[in-house]
């Protein structure tokens, strides 16, 4: 692939601007600064500079974040920040979307694509993706609930029993959710619906992929396993 076609693709800017960013000796790759925009160059495990930042070439994204709480998965937010603001630029360029969403107040994996089937085939409620969320209730958790949550409960916007994959308690007012759906507020209506309260949630997993104990809240990374 043509170096400046490279830049384009991971999202650098228009192709004039990538273009020009080449022209300018802003690109290096194996330490060489090539001014060509048209050199060809192998895209398989390429990592390459743009003023000095390191960048590793993945067609398509898709990245993992560690979302802290106080962010709106949203491009438009209307009371906090978007996490959009904690990618770097050109991944937003590129135009990559959060794979569902995670309220305001809920930390954790939140994984980002510009692969529309990906999207699709992750938040289809027909493949059944399994997302493991870390609960801590406000009341003490029972057996009762863990039972009740695992039969299924009915929420108010749907008179359909909605049950979680598995539900095991972690200790007295803490829980691990597994459900495979993902319904607005899913998590503390159906806490709600048992009797107790979600204080603080967190998603820990999402399909195969756990998320990493060294990524700090804020920090990305790539994806490189199916997820």
């Amino acid at each position: 692939m043509r170096l400046a076609q490279v830049l384009f693709t991971q999202g650098f800017g228009a192709r004039r601007v990538c273009a020009g960013l080449v022209a300018a000796g802003a690109v290096r790759i194996g330490g060489r600064v090539i001014d060509d925009p048209g050199e060809e160059v192998a895209t398989e495990g390429l990592v390459f500079e743009v003023d000095g930042v390191a960048w590793s070439f993945h067609l398509p994204a898709v990245v993992m974040l560690h979302k802290p709480a106080g962010y709106e998965c949203s491009q438009k937010p209307r009371h906090h920040p978007s996490v959009m603001s904690l990618l770097p630029a050109p991944l937003r360029q590129r135009g990559v979307q959060a794979v569902g969403r995670l309220d305001e107040d809920t930390t954790g994996l939140l994984l980002f694509t510009d692969d529309g089937q990906l999207i699709h085939r992750l938040t289809s409620p027909k493949h059944h993706v399994p997302k493991v969320y870390q609960v801590v209730a406000k009341h003490p958790v029972s057996e009762e609930q863990l039972q009740w949550l695992r039969s299924g409960v009915v929420l108010d916007d749907d008179p359909a029993p909605v049950a979680a994959l598995a539900a095991e308690r972690t200790g007295e007012r803490t829980l691990a959710l597994t459900l495979a759906e993902g319904r607005y507020h899913q998590v503390k209506r159906m806490l709600a619906a048992v009797g107790n309260r979600c204080e603080r949630l967190h998603r820990s997993n999402f399909g195969a992929l756990a998320l990493p104990a060294d990524l700090p809240a804020g920090g990305w990374l790539w994806v490189e396993q199916p997820i």
